[in-house]
């Protein structure tokens, strides 16, 4: 949590603290716009940093009608100067400053360098230390065996406030006092239980004493990883390259594991009851697709239902929150409805958009008619006949041209969509946004399997290609291998990967 927004009492090019007016700083910066004129735009910064609402129309409407007041000054500043603010009516008013660790100078890129030529865990930790931002999640493991973890980066100490709401900038109280003591931020090595997991899970807990973030994602994937990884290494046992491998594509949805229980003695009649039946001994994964008959087809169709009424549910449940902030459907909103299955009688059960105070029952039974009556339009009369690959389904879309509007354009440069399997806070975490809809918004897009004591057996496989180019054979001729699970050769030995060259691509200087 390295951003903060303060909120500044402004008048021409001067801003408040503690009773006192002091000099912006101004510098121009030139765009070089390609066919047409530069332009030029003015940079107003603050002690805490730029003023994003000279740039942005949003935060200029926030800063407009600002939700406290800053006190009086007590001093004018040595040098008045009361020129009217960009975007601003007048030359005073309130602005909105960004303070951010990466609007500072730094030596990031001199860390990454140093990671490369770290050969054992102190060299690694140095290294780290040197990596100031973004904040990261940093696993080591080395050929003599020994793994662990290192959380870098630069974060704030602050002195009141923590940062999720903007502070008032005319009162250095709230300012950053330094920054965590990289020997305090988390670091583990060789832990007794002989395995590290990131998962963007929390790292410390509440007796640590500094604030790091209150964002962190809630914990289902890391607690799957941890339960599949005891699993595996219960009674000494050893895991292997195809173990890992097959454990980055678990799509177990363990947040369907404690709602699909309270589904039991909802009554529904119709195509609901019918597809209420795949929901019972299903095991939770959510595989894209599987031929009739087969176990992997009765957990895909599973999947499509299920999701379908997690969409419908978060719909009804929080009717009263506009359509912009609808609930993405991840373990946060997990968590909510966790704590509402257990609350039959909380409010937020009732749908106000109609006359009738509904029960937790009848929310439950409309959102799974719902999803029935979604599923049997666009899929079919048959509930297992369903699949979620059907559904929930990934376009690869080009960086540049991917939206450019024009058919034809996006034909060449874009590729799918195509069927995926998994979700959001699961192992295998294709993403999608139940306010949306369930294309993925959000894939690994590169896997990664390395075996340390036998560098050549490593694995890998990347989500497109090696090519950029549109016409090129290695544009996306791993996207397959990817979707499917599948992996690629990851030499390491030169005398290996001069004996599976296809080609060699020799560079030459001029002469």
């Amino acid at each position: 949590d390295v951003t903060d927004l303060y909120l500044e009492r402004v008048e021409g090019d001067r801003y408040l603290v503690d009773g006192r007016w002091h000099e912006m700083q101004r510098r121009q910066e030139v765009l070089r716009v390609a066919g047409g004129d530069p332009v030029t735009i003015t940079v107003r910064s603050t002690r805490h940093g730029p003023l994003l609402s000279d740039a942005s129309e949003t935060l200029r409407g926030i800063a407009a009608k600002p939700p406290a007041t800053a006190p009086p000054a007590t001093a004018p500043p040595a040098t008045a100067s009361p020129a009217t603010a960009p975007g601003q009516a007048s030359g005073s008013g309130y602005g909105i400053a960004l303070r951010w660790t990466a609007l500072d100078p730094g030596r990031t890129i001199e860390a990454v360098f140093a990671i490369d030529r770290a050969s054992d865990w102190a060299q690694a930790r140095a290294a780290a230390e040197l990596f100031e931002v973004p904040a990261q999640n940093i696993v080591y493991a080395d050929v003599d065996g020994n793994i662990g973890y290192q959380a870098p980066g630069r974060i704030p100490i602050r002195g009141k406030g923590d940062g999720r709401w903007p502070a008032p900038g005319w009162d250095s109280a709230y300012d950053w006092r330094g920054f965590i003591p990289f020997a305090a931020l988390p670091s583990v090595r060789n832990p007794e239980r002989g395995y590290v997991v990131t998962a963007n899970q929390a790292v410390v807990g509440p007796q640590y004493p500094y604030l790091i973030s209150h964002d962190w994602a809630y914990g289902a994937r890391s607690q799957r990883i941890h339960d599949m990884l005891g699993t595996a290494l219960a009674g000494g046992g050893k895991l292997s390259v195809p173990d890992a491998a097959r454990m980055q594509l678990d799509a177990r949805n363990t947040m369907a594991a404690t709602v699909v229980p309270a589904l039991a003695e909802v009554p529904v009649t119709g195509t609901a009851a019918k597809a209420m039946e795949l929901l019972r001994g299903w095991d939770h994964q959510q595989p894209a697709d599987g031929a009739r008959g087969t176990p992997d087809a009765a957990r895909s169709a599973a999947a499509a239902f299920y999701n379908a009424f997690w969409r419908a549910l978060l719909a009804r449940l929080f009717d009263e929150i506009p359509d912009d902030y609808a609930p993405e459907g991840s373990d946060r909103s997990f968590e909510v409805v966790r704590t509402l299955l257990a609350n039959p009688a909380s409010p937020w059960w009732d749908d106000r958009r109609t006359t009738e105070v509904e029960t937790a029952p009848q929310i439950l039974g409309a959102a799974l008619t719902a999803a029935a009556d979604e599923l049997r339009r666009a899929q079919g009369d048959d509930p297992a006949d369903w699949r979620w690959g059907r559904m929930h389904l990934l376009t690869l879309e080009h960086q540049t041209f991917g939206s450019s509007g024009i058919g034809p354009v996006e034909w060449l440069f874009n590729r799918g969509p195509a069927g995926t399997s998994g979700g959001p806070a699961i192992v295998n975490a294709n993403g999608w946004d139940a306010g949306e809809g369930y294309q993925v918004n959000a894939v690994p897009s590169m896997r990664m399997v390395v075996d340390l004591s036998n560098l050549d057996g490593s694995r890998w496989v990347q989500l497109t290609g090696n090519s950029g180019h549109a016409f090129h054979p290695n544009y996306w001729d791993q996207f397959e291998l990817w979707r499917t699970g599948q992996t690629l050769p990851m030499r390491w030995d030169r005398a290996t990967i001069q004996d599976e060259a296809a080609e060699t691509l020799t560079l030459r200087p001029a002469r």
